[in-house]
């Protein structure tokens, strides 16, 4: 008994400390947790206009172009997610770095810096894409809410998403609208999922993604092209840049004299951050929706799909009632988040060009032309549908057209951000000009390349 009460004031040291050390792993557990969260809350809040610009480039439209892409040459085109992913993060930095440094958004400085030719050219034809983009969108949206509920009115629906986006905009702030915004752009996770729960081979999809393959076949052309208008979309740079001067009239900078002083490193970072974060969860959703099509309706020999809802049907048989349900449900959150911006974005540009008042943080007897244009471009949208026009063309078609005029508005791009005079220190370093000449000439020469494959 002695001997057991020595033993064990003996190893009561040992017993002591091991308990503290376990009691401390389980501390620093907790204190890593706590910090981890912490440190996510922080990420999530320096958020803000790049990730909802990302977000908006996977619109209904850019879901039905990767879900062809997918279903046509299976994992032929993943490859297209890498190559675009730093191209469009430099284009959208140098646009966010525009609003940031002028304190204007991208057509008022176009106005100042180049003919009217040029930035009426710019914003006439965004608005007609933009137009032609919601119809399609609200189309998609009111499809893909039948797969859900069938019994529901495809009329009633899209009445339904275009008054419901009109009533956002117009009676909403700024400041909650914006909020709205960045948790819509979190349902694209819904397409990473849906490939997850589709039970995909990721060590062949990964070997696949990092070997360009491409011939130079009509249909293979206007694909290309089509990726590109998709993801390289011009209604982005004018939202990108004219959200850069919201949010610093958010913080009351509500001059242009007060938006124009000197921009600070933080804000740089800060930018860089939110916007690199926005086109690589915009490129990751594309990689997973590309790799789905591609795994399940490729690979099953089903290659005829030419919307997103029928991308979601013909994927329900084979990957599963989950993988059904999240295509669906991502149809209609992007279809909300991107209407809105498709809309406004042109409004931005037509207001700046012939110096309306403009602004979502104004209300709308301070803005009448301003929210004039978001009301006639979404009513556009709306007849395009009442008047049975072909919403998969519409969409298609709309994505080639944004690729024919991404080079013209990303040369005035690459030129404003090159020029010192309007950019101060901050005009681009080398490796941004070369990266800004490469996607302006890859534009030009897809857009080429599809105007030609038109007549041969």
């Amino acid at each position: 008994m002695t001997r057991q009460i020595i033993k064990t004031i003996a190893e009561a040291p040992a017993v002591i400390l091991g308990v503290t050390l376990d009691a401390s792993r389980k501390i620093i557990k907790i204190v890593y947790r706590h910090k981890d969260i912490k440190m996510a809350r922080k990420y999530w809040h320096s958020l803000g206009p790049g990730m909802v610009t990302g977000a908006a480039d996977d619109d209904p439209s850019g879901i039905a172009t990767y879900s062809q892409a997918g279903a046509r040459y299976g994992f032929g085109f993943l490859w297209t997610a890498g190559f675009t992913f730093p191209l469009m993060a430099v284009v959208q930095e140098m646009c966010a770095r525009i609003g940031l440094v002028t304190g204007r958004g991208l057509a008022g400085n176009i106005r100042i810096f180049f003919p009217k030719w040029v930035l009426y050219l710019c914003t006439f034809l965004l608005f007609a894409a933009n137009s032609l983009n919601i119809g399609a969108d609200l189309g998609a949206m009111a499809k893909a809410t039948q797969l859900l509920y069938p019994n529901l009115g495809f009329n009633f629906l899209i009445l339904f998403f275009a008054i419901f986006s009109l009533a956002l905009q117009i009676f909403t702030t700024y400041d909650r609208y914006a909020k709205y915004l960045k948790w819509l752009a979190l349902v694209l996770l819904a397409y990473v999922f849906s490939a997850i729960a589709a039970n995909l081979d990721f060590g062949q999809i990964l070997a696949r993604a990092v070997v360009p393959s491409f011939d130079f076949s009509k249909e293979q052309i206007f694909m290309i092209t089509a990726i590109l208008g998709t993801t390289i979309s011009p209604y982005l740079f004018f939202w990108q840049t004219s959200q850069e001067v919201e949010e610093q009239i958010l913080v009351g900078r509500t001059t242009l004299k007060l938006r124009q002083v000197e921009t600070t490193k933080k804000e740089i970072k800060d930018m860089r951050l939110d916007v690199w974060s926005g086109m690589f969860l915009s490129n990751l959703v594309m990689f997973f929706i590309i790799a789905a099509c591609g795994a399940v309706l490729y690979a099953s020999g089903i290659t005829n799909i030419e919307t997103a809802e029928q991308a979601a049907e013909a994927l329900r048989p084979i990957a599963g009632e989950a993988t059904y349900l999240l295509f669906a449900i991502g149809i209609i959150g992007t279809g909300l988040l991107t209407i809105p911006i498709l809309a406004g974005s042109a409004s931005y540009a037509l207001s700046e060009s012939f110096g309306w008042k403009y602004g979502l943080y104004r209300k709308l007897k301070e803005a009448n032309a301003f929210y004039g244009v978001i009301i006639i471009a979404t009513l556009i949208g709306l007849g395009i549908n009442f008047l049975n026009f072909d919403t998969i063309k519409v969409l298609i078609y709309t994505a080639v057209f944004n690729g024919l005029i991404a080079p013209v508005i990303l040369t005035t791009i690459l030129i404003l951000s090159c020029n010192k005079k309007v950019m101060g220190n901050l005009v681009n370093g080398p490796i941004t000009t070369a990266l800004g000449l490469i996607i302006t000439l890859v534009m030009a020469a897809a857009g080429i390349a599809t105007i030609y494959s038109l007549f041969v």
